[in-house]
């Protein structure tokens, strides 16, 4: 079977995009040229007659920038703060830019309550639904002005994969900084091998999770991407890890080209989201 083929007839897809692949480094700020590109990308997915949600991080780092604070270690409160104003700035800036495709988008923050709470994962699922029907893409952060560590997910590769289940993706895309997954860190290792595609996550392929994160401003490595490749994969979708240097990767993933590390749907029948979610809390 072409599993890189089989792409194109993927019905709903998921992106994830870290808060280093939506702002300047030296500043902080958001990169308006690589967000348009994001958008446009999304809406032509969207064009295609494709369901299309985004995960998009960078509410802490638009909203450090906005008030002015070095990106250093604040108090939670400062965090949350920064998380308010830089959501509300980081969505209007999304709704501009949706509007020139003639695209409506809409925010949803979760927490794990979100999903352990029977209500509130029943109510979640159904606004998932009823958005995407009306043709919406929604845009999924977490809710960092109310988390706390109780109730975080903790990244967004994990809350990602966690809302791919929920709504029955078909497909989770995580853009990273990172060509795909390797079998040693590529950073610090010239002869780590890339691994194109993954048909199965076995012990070996976990260990290969042990890479950091580039970035100082994002919050998850390769072991959180193995992790969400776990819970996704289980759910029966498939999942990729490609670089965003080049935004425009999307449309050609889309088009079942080979970009990126390719886990492919692995369907466990006794996965319970909710179960993998509570035990988050306990870690």
């Amino acid at each position: 079977m072409n599993f890189r083929e089989a792409i194109k007839d993927k019905k709903r897809i998921v992106v994830k995009i870290g808060s280093s692949s939506l702002t300047h480094p030296e500043t902080g700020g958001i990169d308006y040229t690589r967000l348009e590109t994001l958008v446009r990308e999304l809406c032509n997915i969207r064009n295609m007659g494709k369901d299309v949600i985004l995960v998009s991080s960078g509410a802490i780092s638009v909203g450090q920038r906005a008030l002015h604070l070095k990106d250093a270690k604040h108090s939670i409160a400062a965090k949350q703060a920064c998380a308010a104003v830089g959501q509300a700035r980081l969505m209007m800036v999304y709704q501009k830019i949706f509007a020139e495709y003639n695209q409506v988008c809409a925010q949803v923050l979760m927490t794990k309550d979100t999903i352990t709470n029977d209500l509130n994962r029943f109510n979640a699922h159904n606004t998932f639904e009823q958005l995407l029907e009306l043709g919406v893409v929604p845009i999924v952060n977490e809710n960092d002005t109310i988390s706390t560590f109780e109730i975080k997910f903790g990244d967004n590769d994990t809350l990602s994969a966690i809302v791919a289940s929920l709504i029955g993706a078909d497909l989770l895309i995580l853009l990273s900084d990172i060509d795909g997954l390797f079998s040693d860190n590529p950073r610090t290792n010239p002869d780590a091998e890339f691994i194109s595609i993954v048909e199965k996550i076995d012990d070996k392929i976990i260990n290969m999770g042990k890479s950091e994160t580039g970035s100082s401003i994002g919050t998850g490595g390769m072991n959180t991407k193995i992790h969400a490749a776990q819970i996704v994969t289980k759910s029966g979708a498939d999942m990729i890890i490609a670089n965003s240097d080049d935004i425009h990767i999307l449309h050609r993933i889309m088009d079942g080209r080979d970009f990126g590390t390719l886990f492919v749907a692995d369907k466990d029948e006794n996965f319970e989201l909710v179960d993998f979610v509570s035990k988050l809390s306990e870690e």
